[in-house]
């Protein structure tokens, strides 16, 4: 049990006022998200629902260092197991009460209550007092045993916000969230300790470990990893195992992000008539990257049955929603071997055919075509701006330049946008800045 638990418990023995400075504001009741003077008012269901939730008091304290009030963990104690809205009130009403006396004694999270502790539990010789059972924690204060409950260590603290995280995100996310937070204990231990208890990790420890990434890898990953970290932190706020998320206060610095470059014509048909000589499989691949203009990991996602042949139909595993439904366009249908007797289990790509079972991991399926096709990036000499991306790029960039002969500008991305499976068109015209899609006319008649 925590110490204001226990000093709770106290105060009813010796009440004795002692006036201080405000530094904290009036406890308050919260009684599932609505008025408790209104509760007769309610209808059944309003009842039910507000009673299902967790009714507890809360408060701030001004932290002395900042001067800004810090709301403080829920105090709930044994509240929620009451099943009477009335008693459960009544009951919180007492410990509103009681956390009241407490903060006007001066209660403060940010100093030592030990002499605050002392006036409330008696004095006791240890030799004569019982023993208690597998306490989490004992403090001896002058012959005084006070057990309160065992702080969570950072990596504990952590590990519960990972196993969290996992049924909420998907395979491939989850373990590159993992990889960062562990990244980050690892550092910790070697600038530290992850066993210290979580209310030791503050600002300065989270921007010295961000700064050494800033160091080693760049703005980017230093903003992905202070995303990460933040999403985290703000797992253990919500389950009162941390009081603040530092990582919010920490700003997201400007980062460049990079880009693949696009093709010319005669690379592109370069690269085709060298593919189909000595890599048919990667052929397609590319081509499914260039006709259904598809990001390489929804290439690398697709099964058989993903494809409807007869209704000519392509159902899509993307990033932005669990699932879209593509055309197939005839450019594709004439290029597919005889898919109909296939498993519509399997892949459509694998590394030596067009149809097959792998067992990998979405990543190293990803990783295996970026390397194959670093091989033939290489042949060309084409440097580390070029890669499988550039092929959706370029698709981009010629059928919008296509459709703009005959159209305007908002009709051309009106029809893009039901192509390329953008979700806003602001979306769409940042992605066709960003790739240079849209240059104007030559204008040398106009420089004098």
């Amino acid at each position: 049990m925590s110490t204001i638990s226990l000093l709770l418990q106290a105060v009813h023995v010796s009440v004795h006022d002692l006036p201080m400075k405000t530094n904290y504001s009036e406890p308050k009741i919260f009684t599932g998200g609505v008025e408790f003077s209104q509760w007769n008012k309610l209808s059944k269901q309003e009842q039910n629902d507000a009673i299902s939730k967790d009714w507890y008091v809360y408060y701030a304290i001004r932290n002395p260092e900042t001067g800004k009030f810090v709301r403080q963990p829920n105090i709930k104690q044994e509240a929620n197991r009451i099943k009477t809205a009335k008693e459960r009130f009544q009951y919180l009403k007492t410990v509103q009460q009681d956390l009241s006396i407490l903060l006007k004694k001066g209660y403060s999270p940010y100093i030592d209550n030990t002499e605050l502790t002392n006036k409330y539990f008696k004095k006791t010789d240890i030799s004569s007092k019982p023993k208690i059972s597998t306490p989490e924690k004992e403090i001896v204060v002058e012959n005084t045993v006070v057990v309160i409950e065992k702080e969570q260590t950072i990596r504990e603290a952590f590990d519960f916000g990972l196993k969290n995280k996992i049924n909420v995100l998907g395979k491939a996310s989850y373990s590159n969230y993992q990889g960062r937070i562990n990244r980050f204990l690892t550092w910790l231990d070697s600038n530290g300790s992850s066993s210290n208890g979580i209310s030791t990790l503050n600002k300065k420890i989270l921007n010295d470990y961000l700064n050494s990434v800033l160091e080693n890898s760049g703005a980017t990953n230093r903003n992905n990893t202070r995303a990460d970290l933040s999403s985290l932190m703000q797992l253990l706020v919500d389950n009162d195992i941390m009081t603040i998320n530092f990582v919010k206060s920490i700003s997201i610095l400007k980062s460049k992000p990079e880009r693949n470059k696009t093709f010319t014509n005669k690379q592109v048909s370069d690269i085709q008539k060298h593919l189909e000589v000595n890599d048919p499989v990667l052929l397609l691949y590319i081509q499914f990257i260039t006709y259904n203009f598809l990001r390489p990991v929804e290439v690398n996602r697709l099964k058989i049955g993903d494809l409807d042949l007869e209704g000519k139909k392509l159902f899509v595993r993307a990033k932005n929603k669990a699932v879209k439904i593509k055309i197939i366009p005839q450019k594709i249908l004439d290029l597919l071997p005889d898919l109909s007797q296939m498993d519509k289990n399997h892949y459509l790509f694998t590394p030596t055919t067009i149809g097959g079972d792998w067992d990998a991991e979405e990543n190293n399926r990803r990783d295996y075509f970026s390397k194959k096709f670093k091989i033939v990036k290489d042949h060309f000499e084409l440097d580390k701006n070029y890669g499988l991306y550039s092929f959706r790029h370029t698709a981009i960039t010629n059928l919008y330049r296509e459709i703009r002969k005959t159209k305007t500008p908002h009709e051309s991305k009106s029809i893009l946008m039901g192509i390329t499976g953008h979700q806003t068109m602001i979306a769409l015209e940042k992605y066709l800045r960003d790739i240079d899609a849209e240059l104007p006319d030559d204008y040398s008649e106009m420089l004098k």
